[in-house]
């Protein structure tokens, strides 16, 4: 569980007094503020052998039913008396909350192996196997957010990304704290660093079962937040972020989704809990993944 509370989305080095615009690590004081309610967070990257039973479901071809998530389903239903997220994307925005899953969104998911071998770093295997553990990646947008309503959840909002990596109000440089996180892989798979710190990406095997990092938890206890894969949220992206903010995100507009917290592939700058990136939500990269949020314990 992430107990919610107010934090700076928007700082540098851990220092609340100390700001920058989104990535750029310059400025002077923290800014754009965001309040955020209770939620539970998973502790890890959604991995390939979960991600297998959602298939399994998904695809008949896989003896599953075809299923789909439900229209109007994946809401954070705890908020705002079921109407959940409080939309500040234009033209919008403070006066619509979140639709949840659209009948126009079935059509982008297609888990099938042909999609998840997206690259030679694909982490999805046909037949289960020794990679069950590894962080599933090649998934799209629409994906991900149907695997989380599949499970019992909802993508976590930017923001509430970003609440559980600062821990809150201590305005964390990285999840863990303010150490840096060296190239031994004990804090963040990073920098093609795994698993013997060449610093030189091969194979598969520079990707880590989820959870080898196991000194850079966060505040409450999710591993992976920095490096490993790029994660998938709610919002689509923006330059600038609307304030104040409570319990709200970016819903109605855009091109590209954002994504949080690095990758195995990517270097230390894109580590820090500030850091931000986006991408189209059909792209399927072998760098990004996702986890799933909730309003109750799983």
């Amino acid at each position: 569980m992430v107990p919610g509370g107010t934090f700076d989305r928007t700082y540098m080095s851990g220092d609340a007094d100390a700001a920058s615009a989104p990535g750029d690590g310059g400025g002077s004081q923290a800014t754009d503020p965001a309040t955020v309610s209770n939620f539970w967070l998973d502790k890890y990257d959604v991995t390939v052998g979960r991600f297998r039973k959602f298939v399994q479901a998904v695809l008949a071809a896989d003896g599953g039913v075809d299923w789909q998530p439900p229209v109007g389903s994946g809401k954070h239903a705890h908020l705002s008396s079921g109407k959940g997220l409080l939309d500040v994307g234009s033209p919008d925005a403070g006066v619509a909350y979140e639709t949840g899953w659209l009948a126009s969104y079935d059509a982008n998911v297609s888990p099938t192996a042909a999609n998840l071998a997206c690259s030679s770093f694909g982490t999805w295997t046909v037949a289960a196997g020794d990679q069950e553990s590894l962080p599933i990646n090649c998934i799209n947008w629409w994906e991900a957010y149907a695997f989380c309503i599949w499970d019992g959840g909802f993508l976590p909002s930017e923001n509430e990304w970003e609440y559980a990596a600062a821990a809150g109000s201590q305005q964390r440089e990285y999840p863990w704290g303010s150490t840096d996180p060296g190239t031994a892989n004990q804090y963040a798979i990073y920098g093609c660093n795994y698993p013997n710190g060449s610093g030189n990406c091969t194979d598969l095997s520079n990707i880590a079962p989820v959870g080898t990092a196991a000194l850079g938890g966060g505040m409450w206890g999710q591993l992976d937040l920095a490096g490993e894969m790029w994660q998938w949220t709610a919002d689509w992206y923006q330059v600038a972020y609307v304030d104040p903010c409570v319990d709200c995100a970016d819903l109605t507009g855009g091109s590209s989704r954002v994504l949080r917290g690095g990758s195995y592939h990517d270097d230390a700058t894109n580590l820090p809990v500030t850091y931000r990136n986006a991408n189209d939500p059909s792209i399927r990269n072998d760098f990004i993944g996702f986890r799933c949020a909730r309003s109750a314990a799983p």
